[in-house]
């Protein structure tokens, strides 16, 4: 628990109609301090092993630089830009030892005790940030289609349905280096604030607002297990892997 309010989370994964399940998920509380929470989703791409391992990859740093994270010393920021580039040298690294090309994007956000977060991503995995049931922010996909949508040639809507919408710009382990991202640091939450973590085998198939109508009218348990199925009815037997993340923010109960 965090000083002014409380922290409810939930995850979700699911296969979708894939054969084999390439996303990972994670939500972590600091193994030392209480109140510190860290989120991530990635979405790995390089056949049935490769993309596993390059998810699996993430994870793994993901934990190991948390459990050495103390808010008090260290910046969330920094060691979510290591966190991206360490998890991207491990997984060239493994793409030198075999011969898969292992891929992942990467969705982070990490809470501290205090209120102050921080999020990095990679690709076209994403992260919202609502307060009281409005949009605030997300991230900007890593994408072809969001150039096009940058330079005004198409719209969000547009871009969903488009026949080059797969194609990723930059994500984890490839020939090049990731995109130059910074984090993203929110100094303050305060209750009634949402983040949610998601590949595009969910965000694709909503809108914020419907995103936001589901979140804020069941606790996150709920929302998600809503949200999974609904993107499933929707995709019509033909949707990817699914993953997402909700850390919610409430308001400690007056005494």
């Amino acid at each position: 628990m965090t000083q002014g309010f409380r922290l409810a989370a939930a995850t979700g994964l699911h296969k979708g109609d894939r054969p084999y399940q390439q996303d990972q998920v994670l939500m972590m509380s600091h193994p030392r301090v209480p109140g510190c929470m860290l989120g991530i989703i990635a979405d790995g791409m390089g056949g049935r092993s490769g993309g596993r391992k390059a998810s699996d990859q993430v994870l793994m740093t993901a934990r190991q630089l948390f459990t050495r994270y103390h808010p008090d010393r260290d910046s969330s920021a920094a060691v979510l830009r290591q966190l991206l580039e360490d998890a991207h040298t491990v997984i060239k690294l493994t793409a030198l030892s075999s011969e898969q090309e292992p891929h992942s994007t990467l969705a982070a956000f990490l809470m501290n005790p205090r209120g102050d977060c921080a999020w990095i991503h990679a690709g076209d995995s994403r992260i919202y940030h609502f307060q009281n049931g409005e949009l605030v922010t997300r991230t900007r996909d890593h994408s072809y289609v969001q150039v096009l949508i940058d330079r005004g040639e198409i719209t969000e809507a547009e871009a969903n349905v488009h026949p080059k919408g797969n194609i990723l710009l930059g994500c984890l382990g490839m020939t090049t280096t990731p995109p130059p991202v910074e984090p993203h640091y929110i100094p303050a939450m305060q209750p009634g604030d949402l983040l949610m973590a998601c590949s595009d085998g969910l965000w694709h198939y909503f809108s914020p607002e419907e995103l936001a109508s589901v979140l804020y009218a069941e606790p996150p348990r709920e929302a998600v297990e809503i949200l999974v199925g609904e993107a499933r009815r929707r995709a019509r037997g033909t949707g990817d892997n699914i993953s997402i993340v909700v850390l919610k923010l409430e308001a400690l109960p007056q005494d």
